[in-house]
C-alpha cells in the first residue's frame, strides 16, 4: 500500500513561443497538464508511486497524453476514454508589468463526461497511501464532483491521507451548486489541508487578515469546524511584477507555528504550476521529513518550477534539496 492517488482533468496547453500574445504569432507551443496531474507528475520525479484517475480522449490525442503520463512512470490503468476531444487551453505569457492571460475550452471535454460509475475507486484505491485533491475538479460539473465525493469517502474508509487544496476559483462553478457546501463536505473526508487564508474565509464565511496571528487563528478555527484537519499549509507569494516573485510558506500543526525564509525568484520562466509544485513537495516532503523541513522542501520545489517551461516540475529530490540547502546562484555544474 504504498501509491498516491491524484484524481482530476488532463488538458492540453497551447502558447505562443516566448512571451508573444496569439496575434503576434502564427507559431505556438503546447504541453499537457492539469492541476492534480502535474502535482502527481511531480511527487513521481521526486521517486512516489503515482496512480492518476481521469477521463481522457478516446483518440490520438488522448493517447499521446497517457503516452506523457507514462513517461513519468504514472499508473494510467484507471484512466477511462471518451469521444470527447481532450479538454484545452491557451496562454499568453506575460512580461514584467504585463500579466499572463489564460482562456479555457474544457465545458464539453472528455473529462465532462465522467460519472461515478465509471471509475472502480475500490480496485483504484486498492495500493493508496495517500488521496490528493484539489477544488478545480469540483467546481467542473456535477459528474466530477459526485465521483470525487465517492473517491474520498472510500479513502478515509481505508485510512488514506487525504490531502485538500481546495481552490477557489468562481469562474468554474457553472452547474447551479454552492461551492462552499460542496467544498466544505469535501473538507470533513480530508486530513490535511493546504490553503491559507483567501480558502479558510471562503469555508468559514469569515474576514480573517493575512498576518501570522490571524493565520493560526484561521487555523485553529478550521480545525474545530472540521476534526479530520490534522495540520495546515500555507505558500505565500509576494509578486513584484510578472517576472519576479517570492515564495515562502507557513505552517500550523496544532503544536507550533512555522514560517520559512523567502525565495527570490527574480526572473520567472513559467509560473503555471508552481501551486501544483508546492503541493506535491509538501506530500512528498511530509513522508520524509518533519513538518517544517517538508514546508522548506515544498518552497523549494514551488520555486524551482518556476525555471520550467510547461505545467509540470521536472525536478528530482536532490535538486529541491539543493535549492532548500540555499544554493540559488545556478552556477554551472561540471
Amino acid at each position: 500500500m504504498n501509491q498516491i492517488i491524484t484524481f482530476g482533468e488532463v488538458l492540453m496547453r497551447i502558447s505562443p513561443r516566448g512571451n508573444k500574445k496569439f496575434i503576434q504569432s502564427n507559431n505556438v507551443e503546447f504541453y499537457f497538464g492539469g492541476t492534480e496531474v502535474n502535482v502527481g507528475i511531480s511527487i513521481a520525479n521526486f521517486g512516489g508511486n503515482v496512480k492518476h484517475i481521469s477521463c481522457i480522449s478516446d483518440d490520438f490525442i488522448g493517447n499521446t497524453a497517457i503516452s506523457y503520463l507514462n513517461k513519468f512512470d504514472l499508473d494510467t490503468t484507471a484512466i477511462v476514454r471518451s469521444s470527447r476531444p481532450l479538454g484545452v487551453y491557451f496562454l499568453e505569457v506575460g512580461a514584467v508589468i504585463r500579466p499572463s492571460s489564460i482562456s479555457y475550452n474544457r465545458s464539453h471535454s472528455s473529462f465532462s463526461e465522467i460519472k461515478p460509475e465509471m471509475v472502480d475507486w475500490e480496485k483504484s484505491l486498492e495500493n493508496g497511501k495517500w488521496f490528493h485533491w484539489t477544488g478545480i475538479t469540483p467546481a467542473l460539473n456535477k459528474g466530477s464532483q459526485q465521483t470525487l465525493l465517492e473517491g474520498l469517502k472510500l479513502a478515509r474508509k481505508k485510512g488514506l491521507q487525504v490531502s485538500a487544496d481546495p481552490t477557489y476559483r468562481s469562474g468554474l462553478w457553472k452547474y447551479g451548486e454552492n461551492p462552499r457546501e460542496i467544498l466544505s463536505e469535501m473538507i470533513e473526508y480530508s486530513t490535511i489541508f493546504i490553503g491559507g487564508i483567501n480558502e479558510i474565509n471562503e469555508l468559514l464565511e469569515t474576514e480573517y487578515t493575512y498576518s501570522n496571528e490571524d493565520f493560526i487563528a484561521a487555523s485553529k478555527q478550521l480545525m474545530e469546524t472540521y476534526p479530520s484537519i490534522e495540520k495546515v499549509f500555507d505558500k505565500i507569494r509576494t509578486s513584484i511584477n510578472s517576472s519576479w516573485h517570492k515564495i515562502r510558506a507557513r505552517m500550523w500543526n496544532g503544536v507550533e507555528f512555522r514560517e520559512t525564509e523567502d525565495i527570490d525568484i527574480t526572473h520567472v520562466v513559467d509560473r503555471i504550476g508552481t501551486g501544483d509544485a508546492f503541493a506535491a513537495g509538501l506530500i512528498h516532503g511530509l513522508q520524509k521529513f518533519d513538518d517544517f523541513k517538508a514546508i522548506q522542501f515544498a518552497s523549494a520545489a514551488c520555486a524551482i518550477k518556476h525555471t520550467y517551461l510547461g505545467d509540470v516540475n521536472y525536478a528530482n529530490e536532490e535538486e529541491v534539496v539543493s535549492i532548500l540547502e540555499g544554493n540559488t546562484t545556478g552556477r554551472l555544474k561540471r
